[in-house]
């Protein structure tokens, strides 16, 4: 269920920044992540509740084709990730969600299973969508090496060396996932049946569970193959080299409309950060721990940009503007705070002449040093829809058309006989039902347009509505027009949920998907991003954070 947000600040209120200003498809394009992404969230609550990690299962041979088990022991249940490891001509490899075939393939086990469960999963796991999974199961997931640092990390440990630093920083991650299902897609375990869980509470953190857990199974496959290749001469990775590999992941347009098509979700997640900037931004004063901490963060994402790649022209661009503005952060802050008023909040209103990159940067450097005052946000971050999406029939059409106008205003001034506002239409391929993006005058197929054009919608609602009297019930209305009804719920909901649309054009020809996709990464904690086009980006995930057996002696979050 979704909890209401606290106060911004317990003792004195600052207003948080209205949804014209964050909810902009080029601010949530240049979202970093922050403590509350769901990967942080998760790595904390492990730490906190003491859980334990092992491996009980490793059968995998010479060649690295077998199956693993790696168990995660908390406080109330346990939970296992089986991986099946196989051996993938190069020519079968791809990233592209139509492939057939992995260098690995996984599920997220409910318990820890038998050697009939790992029989049953060995016969459908390395299938994936032509599998099937059932309701011990919790995420059905997919890997692929990167083929060049794979082999080098390999062939150097194997010969009784480490791997050159260099091909490490540029690539980042010795397997990159290529889907991470869940939430009972293909028969794995319905969302409502683990949401009242307190450790999968909150967003995605079975998922997030599974790339963790993930992540510890490519460096055990590395170094296996490495020992079985080099014999005694072989050694294993070394921590500092290990800590900086993460999981990568290729992402493409199927996870750009899941922020439409979840608007109270978005608002929570949105809300929740801006509620967590209020909150430092009130703090009177800058602590010594509190600064130090701030630098260290700022030292740690200058090091991260400094190694970030990326050939698209676009990141490219925004690295640079990046870049820039962590040295002028650094400026800043080189005697900060000396005396301000409100130190947080006079350092955030002069980053708000920073680019939106560095803005945004700026944001995650600022909630860093303050987990004891934002942290527990986090647990406000997830939502019942299935309530917030019944409709009001009797609210009056002129309460809706207040909402529009309030709601809705950016929307209603477009104007969408002009084919630039209408050039594009969304739709769900018929060969692997995921979404897709078509040119509305170039391309057929428009009949089949899913509901994503809000700001159409909005206008085309808005417009219905002009005629009617004021007084009239929706319901009365809607028995006319049912064809209304999706775009009136949405703006019921967005009456109690600010942050609950993204306030752009999601239609036009200059829309690009990129964003959607960086912002909904950029909560999962996701760094490096990587587009190689405006519809599909490459990220690394658990990039520098501990590994599952570092918890087990203590290891921070």
């Amino acid at each position: 269920m979704d909890r209401p947000l606290p106060h911004p600040d317990r003792k004195a209120a600052l207003p948080l920044r209205p949804p014209s200003e964050v909810m902009r498809l080029a601010r949530m394009g240049s979202a970093h992540p922050t403590r509350l992404s769901f990967l942080r969230v998760l790595l904390r609550r492990v730490r906190n509740e003491g859980w334990r990690f092992d491996r009980p299962v490793w059968e995998v041979d010479a060649k690295g084709v077998g199956r693993a088990v790696y168990r995660a022991t908390g406080p109330d249940r346990t939970y296992c990730l089986v991986a099946f490891a196989h051996d993938l001509p190069d020519e079968m490899r791809s990233d592209r969600v139509i492939a057939t075939a992995w260098d690995a393939t996984f599920a997220l086990f409910d318990g820890e299973p038998t050697v009939a469960d790992l029989d049953r999963l060995q016969a459908n796991v390395p299938l994936q969508e032509a599998g099937r999974i059932g309701p011990t199961e919790l995420s059905l997931s997919r890997a692929n090496r990167s083929v060049r640092l794979f082999n080098h990390v390999v062939d150097s440990l194997a010969a009784g060396r480490q791997p050159n630093r260099e091909e490490v920083d540029a690539v980042g991650y010795l397997m990159r996932t290529t889907a991470v299902y869940g939430s009972g897609k293909f028969g794995a375990a319905d969302r409502d049946a683990i949401a009242g869980r307190a450790e999968l509470s909150g967003p995605f953190q079975a998922e997030m569970l599974s790339v963790w857990l993930t992540r510890a199974f490519t460096v055990d496959l590395a170094e296996h193959l490495a020992a079985a290749k080099g014999g005694s001469a072989a050694v294993t990775l070394d921590p500092e080299i290990k800590r900086d590999l993460g999981v990568g992941n290729s992402t493409g347009l199927g996870m750009a409309p899941f922020l439409v098509r979840h608007p109270v979700l978005l608002n929570n997640w949105a809300q929740a950060r801006e509620v967590a900037l209020a909150r430092v931004r009130a703090l009177p004063e800058a602590t010594p721990e509190a600064v130090a901490c701030f630098r260290d963060a700022l030292a740690a994402a200058d090091e991260n940009a400094s190694l970030w790649r990326s050939e698209h022209p676009v990141q490219i661009a925004k690295l640079a503007d990046l870049r820039r503005d962590l040295r002028l952060v650094a400026e800043r802050t080189a005697d900060w705070p000396a005396g301000e008023a409100l130190p947080w909040d006079a350092l955030w209103r002069w980053g708000e002449d920073l680019s939106l990159e560095g803005q945004e940067a700026l944001f995650a450097l600022l909630l860093e040093p303050h987990g004891d005052l934002v942290d527990d946000l986090a647990d406000c971050m997830s939502a019942d829809e299935a309530s917030a999406f019944r409709l009001d029939g009797a609210m009056k059409v002129g309460a809706l058309r207040a909402v529009l106008s309030d709601r809705y205003g950016w929307a209603l001034s477009i104007d969408f006989t002009a084919p630039e506002n209408a050039a594009r239409f969304w739709y769900v391929s018929e060969e692997k039902l995921e979404p897709r993006l078509g040119n509305r005058f170039d391309e057929s197929g428009a009949e089949l347009e899913m509901p994503l054009c809000i700001a159409r919608l909005a206008v085309e609602l808005d417009a219905a509505l002009a005629s009617r009297p004021a007084n009239e019930p929706v319901a009365a209305f809607l028995l006319e027009h049912p064809d209304h009804r999706y775009m009136v719920r949405r703006a019921q909901i967005a009456k109690d949920h600010p942050y609950a649309e993204v306030r752009d054009n999601l239609i036009a020809d200059d829309m690009l998907p990129i964003d959607l996709m960086r912002c909904k990464l950029a909560f999962f904690g996701a760094s490096r991003f990587d587009p190689r086009s405006d519809k599909w980006v490459r990220i690394s995930l658990f990039q520098g954070e501990p590994y599952p057996s570092d918890m087990n002696n203590g290891g921070t979050a």
